[in-house]
């Protein structure tokens, strides 16, 4: 096909690589500044003058006849811009590049099915809209009309067709949508997610299809810096809590596992935002787990306090580490969790990077 062969021609992971591991100097992307206001529907769609920029969405399913529960879903798209290939007016050349992950925890089978993405922008077939969320990664999509989502994505192994409603507004993270990753605030991002997104659709694995419901959560992040020299890499959360509630609490890992930087947001059911003290919170590791494959230790259990609340978070299934150096450069575990605790009990996604090696971004 076409993409494929686009992809071949541009070596994109080598082109990532590339583009992620000399740091450019910062004039030569937009900023990430305190004080901007996030504008609705405007900024759910691209920013290309910023570096990088992914809409991450993730959920857990159930099949609507009761035969399956606590499937995991993930559906990714990074978009990063390549100066060093702007001076090519060429509509072929590779100045925006967009990447897509997708994957489906599914604890019956053991183990997760994942398939990723990799091209150029080219208009019609690779696309990164402004305005409103418009992506498509030849037939992997995800775009917005409404209040609803819908995103498609087909594989080998399995496919997405899903339908995610707003029940809620946007959640501003950080400082009225400015997240800071670090002391110095020149690291940063613009980040704003949509928790308790209805789920409605279907599942396709090994050529059978089921009809699921459940429950999703969307962060949508944009920046021109993101990892400060001594952060290796990052572990973040992000719940959709039982009460209707939402939680997101991320702490920036150093190399020895230390936090070098922590950041949350707890939303009540009834509205109320609440930024998280810094102070407050802890990711305490448990049991862990030791990848086949890449030999990466993960903790897989683990206890996190913030504001006073605490809770248990456990994997869904143990193996879910995504294996994305082919595309983004990255090495990383992603996978559905459950919460419990005092806190209250809710089901959301833990994010571990940088265990086997550092993020080159």
């Amino acid at each position: 096909m076409m993409l494929a062969v686009l992809s071949r021609l541009l070596s994109v992971p080598s082109l990532l690589i590339s583009v992620l591991s000399v740091f450019p100097s910062l004039a030569a992307y937009d900023p990430v500044t305190a004080g901007k206001v996030l504008e609705f529907p405007r900024d759910r769609g691209s920013h290309p003058g910023h570096r990088i920029e992914w809409w991450y969405v993730t959920g857990h399913l159930a099949t609507k006849d009761g035969a399956r529960t606590g499937l995991g879903f993930q559906v990714t798209f990074f978009r990063v811009r390549n100066r060093d290939a702007e001076s090519n007016p060429s509509r072929f050349s590779p100045s925006q590049l967009l990447f897509a992950h997708a994957a489906i925890a599914d604890p019956s089978a053991g183990r997760l099915l994942h398939a990723q993405r990799s091209a150029r922008m080219l208009q019609g077939l690779v696309e990164a809209g402004e305005g409103e969320t418009r992506l498509r990664l030849d037939n992997w999509s995800l775009e917005r009309e409404g209040t609803r989502y819908r995103a498609r994505v087909a594989d080998a192994d399995f496919a997405l067709e899903l339908e995610l409603e707003a029940t809620q507004p946007p959640m501003l993270q950080g400082d009225r949508g400015f997240s800071r990753k670090a002391a110095d605030p020149v690291y940063a991002s613009y980040y704003y997610s949509e928790p308790q997104l209805r789920v409605t659709g279907r599942v396709t694995r090994k050529g059978k299809a089921a009809d699921v419901e459940g429950v999703a959560w969307l962060d949508h992040e944009w920046s021109s810096t993101l990892l400060a020299p001594e952060a290796a890499g990052w572990d973040w959360i992000g719940a959709n809590m039982d009460d209707g509630s939402a939680l997101m609490v991320f702490r920036m890992r150093t190399r020895d596992g230390a936090t070098a930087w922590a950041a949350g947001t707890r939303r009540s059911a009834g509205g109320v935002v609440e930024t998280l003290p810094a102070e407050s919170i802890v990711f305490a590791p448990g049991r862990t787990w030791r990848s086949p494959r890449t030999g990466v230790t993960y903790p897989v259990e683990m206890e996190v306090r913030a504001g006073g609340r605490r809770w248990t978070v456990a994997a869904l299934l143990d193996d879910q580490e995504l294996d994305a150096r082919a595309s983004t450069g990255t090495l990383y575990w992603e996978g559905a969790v459950r919460l419990s605790g005092e806190g209250g009990a809710g089901r959301g996604y833990l994010e571990l990077t940088g265990y086997g090696e550092r993020v080159p971004f």
